[in-house]
């Protein structure tokens, strides 16, 4: 992407404007594994509370935020993540992008996109009536 890419969309990574407005007003305190990086703000919000936010490494998708990450972010606690975290378990994967709306979603076997028909009903089921 380009330079007029960078200024004028904001659905792929932050814009310019963003990012200088970031330098400017917050401080940096750190980055995940996947390189968004997390800021505060200098002064605190007019309410009181401290402001925070993060610039994607990539496409703007919330869930793209580990679960550590989005804790600090939303005040559940002051220190940044690094700081407490447990160690990592061996049964915890590695992060995977939300599907939605590519053809990476899961499609069960009555979806339109998968012919649309479903299994015939076994027998097992019996429609309930007022009147029972």
């Amino acid at each position: 992407m380009g330079i007029l890419g960078k200024i004028f969309t904001w659905w792929d990574g932050a814009t310019i404007g963003t990012m200088l407005w970031s330098a400017r007003k917050g401080v940096h305190v750190g980055t995940d594994a996947q390189g968004n990086k997390y800021y505060r703000g200098k002064k605190p919000h007019p309410d009181g509370r401290e402001r925070r936010w993060v610039i994607y490494n990539g496409a703007n998708d919330a869930s793209r935020v580990p679960a550590e990450w989005h804790g600090w972010l939303h005040g559940s606690f002051d220190d940044v993540p690094e700081s407490h975290l447990p160690p990592a378990r061996i049964w915890e994967v590695d992060y995977t992008p939300n599907a939605t709306g590519t053809a990476a979603a899961y499609r069960p076997a009555g979806a339109l996109e998968m012919g649309g028909r479903r299994a015939r009903a076994t027998g097992d089921y019996e429609a309930w009536s007022p009147e029972s």
